[in-house]
């Protein structure tokens, strides 16, 4: 078998996706920081954002989920639906994987009358705080599952609510006050004592408030207050936050004339100039990128329309920082993409997690001041991937860029979630490209353009930076190659695009820096254009020499072009040939990595294969049952050569591998439910990474050799357990004295060894002895196998005594059954025996692999071989007998001395043997 048929790759597994992590709603993330609870339409994930994991599925009632959080223990999740039922679930305790959809321990039915949109554990994670849109507010006991307090007077939806639970020294556990802090769309804030609450409600009386603030002319949307219990902070869509001291009091005069104290005092109110979504509290101490901590500060965060994190100073009504990059010029639609929903403060990893209305969830470093980790939550229909190396891993794929249905480009980092976008296209990013260096990619869209994009130089926060642009075409830039080797300076050479106007324009990268930082992105300079096609150009590529160039197009054509290019600001295209077999349009085009050979995949659901000296066609891969979008090669490039393996994607949601030289399908990768528009393949070969327009990306693994390996393994273990079980059914035969079970179980498997034992056994035996003295073999059961055996087991016996008879050590028993055999059975039958067609030396199972081996001879041929070595052997066993006289008689001559003719019985022996034969 050749080199490259033994290197092929047969066995792919899913090592990981990147699918929806989130599409909107409620989120929430345990106080550790590591695992975040995200709504996926109208599922409930739990996702391990350190490991870019997927934990577990959370079991709902199919409705939408309006309001979740977990506990501060980490230990419970609690969710409504719009059903308005209330779900308890347990987390799970390792971030191990779970297969199954996890069920809840507690359902509630209807928890509420009316849809809730907030809902939170207090800080000893025993009560939950839920708000629903009636204006009712629910306390419930998490643990035992019913309702301790039910609180009216909201004057519509619920819109906000936090806990106050003060940790005062001074203060004992039954002294510390559990308060809980309401607001709603009725612009009021409500401080209810539970407490006191509960003393009403046992003695019949409605529960009251304790306090009503205030200040607010339009809905609160953030509250919090600080551990101590003393400062609240409310801010809301009037574009204010409001800071409260809850121990002070004051007196007003009432209507009668009568003083009435009354609280919480407002004490500062903070312009923050955009709609606030989410506010919250810093803890004391808390370092801050570029400020000094300080004790009784008062510092808050704020989030909003902006989709930036502020952090202010409450007590100066400040900015101490700003958390993200506001986007200036930016549409209206952009800017209501862009803004933030709700905010996450997390004290354990210092971070802010900010939640925005385009279903991105950023990480906000506070010690840094920069964006730590970027999780997208989906990514609508992936249209191209392409993998990337940054300047850190030179040597292996370390990003993977993904083009979308939209103008921004992903950025994902190959091992974790972490992502990034770049923007810088107008419109749909319809294809992308990386460079021979695998740093630098292109990406071209709808706007007509094509951006070159290059390794940042900030150091804070990874990502790619546009460093040059392509503008020229009539259409939208669908196809991109770039050359695949460098100038001898290491830069880039030249850059082909297709476009809808069926034009192919060459550029000049020479004069693109993508090493040091710069200022202005290069406007790049078109060398050609050339009408190639009839209709939109698809796809392009060039080849591994740079010397041509391949294109495939909707007019169902595949052309191939010589490249003209002296470095020099000079470039051009000739066509040399035309590929025409596709009955659709062709969507891709790849040259081999190590032969002379054009891959190209259509419409009609073929790739066909095609030769570059008269551009025939040479092959055609029949097996997807739509149309193949993408088609790559693995491998061909290494020592061995070889055209190496087609992979191919296909709108039936296939990828499917393929064995050129057999023109066969020898793996088939199903992870999508929809169109696979994006396939790419790792410079080793070794991984695929599909993506498809179910917004999945999946990583497919090459485990050829493990899967062999498995095989190898399983196989050891079924002979060994074979072997086994074998040689435990013979030891029962023998124990049981089965002897026709167990000599035709030796024979059937061709195990001489142990027929030779079994012989042996008997022969030596004190049966063979006692009442079986009589029997042939030592055993009367035995002579019967032998007189009624099969002629094929009798010639197959027969052969290993044969065997048996050319060794001394092993002869006695050859003997004994060849003697048997001859008095059992007549001369005819054993003739016959060696007569019947089909007789075999050795039976070995044909499922293992092993050829059976026809035994050539008969009779004749077994009579010659057993007539010399039984001569040698009795004239062996006549030389001991005469050996054994001489030892006799000189044993006698010791006893009675030499010249005595008569021993003590009187007796004599006469010796008759030749002196000079003696052995001593």
């Amino acid at each position: 078998m050749s080199s490259s048929r033994t290197n092929l790759k047969t066995a792919f597994k899913k090592t990981r996706t990147i699918g929806p992590l989130y599409t909107g709603g409620a989120v929430a993330l345990t106080t550790d920081g590591k695992w975040l609870v995200t709504c996926v339409g109208e599922e409930v994930v739990l996702t391990d954002i350190d490991e870019g994991t997927e934990i577990c599925r959370f079991v709902t009632d199919t409705a939408a989920v309006t309001a979740l959080c977990v506990t501060p223990s980490g230990k419970q999740l609690a969710l409504f639906t719009a059903s308005m039922a209330l779900r308890i679930y347990d987390l799970p305790t390792t971030s191990a994987p779970v297969p199954k959809p996890i069920h809840p321990i507690r359902s509630i039915a209807r928890a509420h009358d009316a849809p809730v949109h907030i809902c939170k554990a207090d800080p000893t994670s025993t009560y939950l705080a839920s708000g629903a849109a009636d204006g009712t507010v629910k306390v419930w006991d998490i643990a035992r599952g019913f309702v301790t307090h039910v609180l009216r007077g909201h004057g519509g939806v619920v819109s906000a609510l936090t806990w106050s639970f003060p940790r005062t020294a001074s203060l004992g556990l039954e002294e510390r006050a559990l308060r809980l802090i309401t607001a709603s769309v009725d612009t009021r804030v409500r401080v209810w004592d539970l407490a006191r609450g509960a003393e009403r409600a046992r003695s019949g009386k409605q529960v009251k408030p304790e306090a009503i603030l205030e200040g607010h002319v339009s809905v609160p949307r953030g509250l919090d207050v600080t551990e101590d219990g003393r400062w609240l902070v409310t801010g809301g869509r009037d574009s204010v936050v409001l800071v409260w001291d809850m121990e002070a009091r004051v007196s007003k005069t009432s209507g009668k004339g009568k003083e009435k104290e009354s609280g919480p005092v407002l004490v500062n109110t903070v312009t923050v100039l955009e709609r606030v979504e989410a506010v919250g509290l810093l803890t004391e101490g808390e370092e801050l990128a570029g400020s000094s901590s300080g004790s009784g500060q008062i510092r808050f965060y704020t989030a909003g329309e902006k989709g930036v994190v502020r952090i202010w100073d409450g007590k100066k009504g400040s900015v101490i920082c700003t958390l993200g990059d506001e986007q200036a010029g930016a549409s209206a639609d952009e800017e209501e993409q862009r803004q933030i929903l709700d905010a996450i403060y997390v004290p354990s990893i210092s971070t802010i997690l900010s939640i925005h209305a385009d279903q991105n969830i950023l990480f906000h470093s506070l010690q840094t001041g920069t964006l730590s980790r970027h999780l997208i939550g989906f990514n609508d229909e992936i249209i191209d991937a392409s993998l990337l190396r940054s300047t850190s891993s030179p040597t292996s794929d370390s990003h993977l860029a993904l083009a979308t249905n939209s103008s921004l480009i992903r950025l994902y980092s190959t091992q974790t979630l972490d992502a990034r976008l770049l923007a810088g296209h107008t419109d749909i990013v319809l294809c992308l490209a990386t460079s021979a260096s695998g740093s630098v990619f292109a990406s071209g869209g709808k706007d007509r353009a094509a951006r070159l994009w290059a390794p940042s130089s900030d150091a804070a926060s990874w990502s790619w930076a546009c460093v040059g642009i392509c503008e020229g075409h009539a259409e939208s830039v669908g196809a991109l190659a770039f050359s695949k080797q460098n100038t001898a300076s290491g830069g880039l050479k030249f850059l082909f695009t297709g476009s809808q106007d069926r034009t192919i324009k060459m550029w000049g990268l020479t004069s693109v820096s993508t090493t040091s930082p710069v200022a202005d992105i290069t406007r790049c300079k078109s060398l050609s254009t050339t009408k190639a096609h009839d209709k939109d150009i698809n796809a392009l590529d060039v080849s591994p020499s740079d010397s041509l160039l391949a294109s495939g197009s909707q007019d169902k054509t595949a052309k191939v072009f010589a490249i003209e290019f002296n470095g020099a600001g000079k470039g051009g295209l000739k066509l040399l040939g035309t590929c025409k077999g596709h009955k659709r349009g062709v969507w891709s085009v790849r040259f081999a990595r190590g032969t002379r050979m054009l891959a190209t995949g259509g419409g009609d659901r073929t790739v066909r294969l095609w030769g570059l000296e008269d551009f025939a066609c040479l092959k055609v891969l029949e097996g997807h049952g739509n149309s193949v979008l993408r088609v790559d090669w693995m491998g061909g490039d290494g020592p061995g050569g070889g055209s190496g393996q087609v992979v191919s994607a296909a709108a039936d949601g296939l990828v499917k591998i393929w064995d050129v030289g057999v023109e066969e399908c020898v793996a088939t990768l199903d992870g999508h439910e929809d169109k696979v528009w994006a396939l790419t393949v790792s410079k080793d070969s070794r991984t695929i990474i599909s993506g498809a327009a179910d917004s999945v990306v999946t990583f497919w693994e090459d485990c050829t050799e493990e899967q062999e390996a498995e095989k190898e393994t399983a196989r050891a273990e079924l002979v060994l357990k074979s072997a086994f079980r074998i040689e435990q059914d013979f030891q029962n035969y023998l124990a049981l004295h089965d002897y026709r079970r167990a000599i035709e179980l030796a024979l059937s498997l061709a195990h001489p060894g142990r027929l030779y034992k079994l012989f042996k056994d008997l022969s030596s035996s004190d049966e063979s002895s006692g009442e079986f003295a009589s029997s042939i073999t030592g055993h009367p059961a035995v002579d019967e196998v032998l007189r009624t055996m099969a002629p094929s087991d009798l010639a197959r016996l027969l052969r290993y005594v044969r065997t048996w008879n050319t060794r001394a050590s092993t002869a006695g028993v050859a003997q004994r059954v060849l003697n048997a055999i001859v008095r059992l059975r007549p001369a005819a039958e054993v003739v016959a025996a060696f007569e019947a067609p089909s007789v075999f030396d050795a039976d070995v199972d044909d499922s293992a692999g092993a050829t059976r081996v026809k035994e050539e001879g008969g009779i004749r041929e077994l009579v010659e071989a057993l007539i010399p070595y039984t001569e040698r052997h009795l004239s062996r066993m006549e030389r001991l007998v005469q050996e054994s006289y001489v030892v006799d008689y000189v044993l006698g001559e010791m006893d009675g001395g030499v010249g005595e003719d008569d021993d003590e019985d009187g007796i004599g022996m006469d010796v008759d043997f030749e002196p000079a034969t003696v052995k001593v």
